[in-house]
């Protein structure tokens, strides 16, 4: 059962249709010029997540006012991303709900709810990271692995297909991303022994156009990176939205940890493509190329990270790039022509790898496997960073991300192959973080085309944020203790925060709303808007 309520609101809905505009795929190709919007998951194709908005800046950033709350009602903490379209908001939360805002008021206009099973083999919470729109339709990935579309103006379903059998542990939790006529999203479910995909669905019809299997098949290359059948329950899912390059025609996406999630003895060999970064042809699904971070993973370093695409010179001559900060501590920057390998370094402390070798490959040290005793790595389960959006300017040339300073114990019995059931966790080990050792967060901002650490501003509290970066040189993110702060993008250092009472763990928007500047983020279960006071912009 589904519920779709349209919330009349008077005048207001009546400048709402009247202001409703439909995204086009021209539209999104060229998000970048229109920064009173934010048209798709991360503001535009390139994965950036900067706003080219000024209004709000370093010398005035102190004078933000909070402009409206909107309380969902929805239990849990709100990871989603909202987009902006012409005057309206569309924002997701857990359990799959779905609104439409007044952007100037937060008033609601319509409310979608679907109604889920009542069990789901879901790892980290009934998260939804948010919409991807065209035409007059959104399009969302649910828990129960279905991809629907809704009506953008009554919420209303337009079509509903079944992608994967969510009782085999199967589901979606990331932002679909919109590429010409199809809808494209990457399925979740890497702790269930799934077998992980990419997607990719006709916009009008909902049919299934393409599906790139992201661990090979039999007598596909790379199959025999596992060990007999290994492959057929390996995970590899690919959870978080990618990136796409409409010159090059080139769609990027990260894939997750193979499974079992931290014992390899039973699918010995790299497990492509696990923690990879694989550029495909979003018109086939063919892949054109791939690059492994982490071979046969056993630290559960799941490279789902959003691609950030940046065009710059390097060595004298322009150079069409792909920056990832990594969950397994490292920095990569690669050719996106090719998937060439330029360099990696470190930005958070490492331990399992010496470095990463010239021919893009880790250099193990010893003795860094999960055992009955324990193993202390660096980074820590939850990695050097995780899902959470990292942003590039291109006013600075620098690439701001979310980081943790932590160690765990890996433990495992070796002797002991974990059993595959269908819905059921498939791990085989587990990781802790024994009292003595530090917890810290902090953002960094990293020289994209050097690896090297500009500078550091560490959380008070522990965080889980993204960022966002805009041309008013500023920083965007948040903390576990709900502050939202706004730091200076050449120093770091902090300008302005403001306590939101609930743990924010996903990253601001930006867009503009009649002349003005205005800055969203979620917090616990709501929404909150930020601009100047009205006489204090430009």
């Amino acid at each position: 059962m589904r519920i779709n309520k349209l919330i009349p609101a008077g005048a207001c809905l009546a400048a709402w249709a009247a202001a409703f505009g439909q995204v086009t795929a021209e539209r999104l190709v060229n998000a970048s010029q229109e920064p009173q919007q934010w048209l798709t998951y991360s503001g535009a194709y390139d994965g950036q997540r900067f706003s080219p908005l000024d209004q709000v800046d370093r010398g005035n950033v102190q004078r933000l006012a909070l402009q409206w709350v909107f309380q969902t009602g929805v239990k849990g903490t709100h990871q989603a991303t909202p987009l902006v379209i012409d005057g309206i908001m569309y924002l997701t939360t857990p359990e799959n709900h779905a609104y439409a805002l007044d952007i100037r008021t937060g008033r609601p206009l319509w409310h979608y709810e679907r109604h889920l099973p009542k069990e789901l083999s879901l790892c980290c919470g009934p998260q939804n990271r948010g919409v991807a729109a065209l035409g007059d339709r959104l399009f969302m990935a649910t828990l129960d692995a279905h991809v629907i579309a809704l009506d953008a103006k009554t919420g209303r379903v337009r079509w509903d297909v079944e992608a994967a059998e969510a009782g085999k542990g199967y589901s979606f939790t990331g932002a679909p991303l919109v590429v010409k006529n199809k809808v494209i999203t990457g399925v979740a479910g890497g702790e269930y022994g799934v077998r992980g995909f990419i997607d990719a669905y006709d916009v009008e019809t909902g049919k299934r156009v393409w599906r790139f299997y992201t661990i090979p098949g039999e007598g596909e290359p790379g199959n025999d990176t596992w060990k007999g059948d290994s492959w057929k329950r390996g995970g590899a899912p690919a959870w978080v939205t990618g990136s796409y390059d409409p010159e090059l025609n080139t769609l990027y996406w990260g894939t997750g940890n193979p499974g079992p999630q931290m014992y390899g003895a039973n699918r010995l060999g790299d497990n492509l493509y696990s923690d990879s970064l694989v550029a495909l042809d979003p018109d086939t699904g063919r892949l054109k190329w791939h690059f492994q971070f982490t071979p046969h993973d056993v630290h559960d370093w799941d490279s789902v990270h959003v691609p950030v695409l940046i065009d710059d010179t390097s060595n004298g001559a322009p150079r069409k790039l792909v920056a990832v900060a990594n969950r397994n501590g490292f920095f990569y920057l690669l050719d996106r022509t090719n998937g060439r390998f330029l360099f990696a370094k470190p930005y958070t402390e490492v331990t399992w790898a010496k470095e990463i070798g010239a021919d893009g490959r880790p250099v193990l040290l010893p003795d860094k496997e999960p055992t009955a005793e324990g193993n202390r790595v660096c980074p820590g389960g939850v990695g050097g960073t995780n899902w959470h959006s990292s942003s590039y300017s291109p006013r600075t040339h620098l690439y701001y991300l979310f980081s943790k300073e932590e160690c765990t114990l890996y433990m495992a019995d070796n002797n002991l192959e974990p059993p595959h059931r269908p819905g059921r966790p498939y791990i085989g080990s587990a990781f802790f973080q024994p009292p003595q050792e530090r917890d810290e967060s902090s953002v960094r901002a990293v020289e994209p085309l050097t690896g090297k650490i500009r500078w550091e501003f560490k959380h008070f509290s522990g965080a889980w944020s993204g960022v966002l970066s805009t041309a008013g040189g500023l920083v965007f993110s948040g903390d576990g203790q709900g502050n939202f702060i706004a730091l200076d993008a050449e120093t770091g250092h902090d300008l302005w925060h403001i306590p939101l009472g609930a743990q924010i763990q996903t990253s601001a928007i930006s867009y503009g709303v009649d002349g003005r500047q205005h800055i969203t983020i979620a917090a616990g279960s709501a929404f909150f808007t930020f601009a100047l006071p009205a006489e204090g912009g430009r």
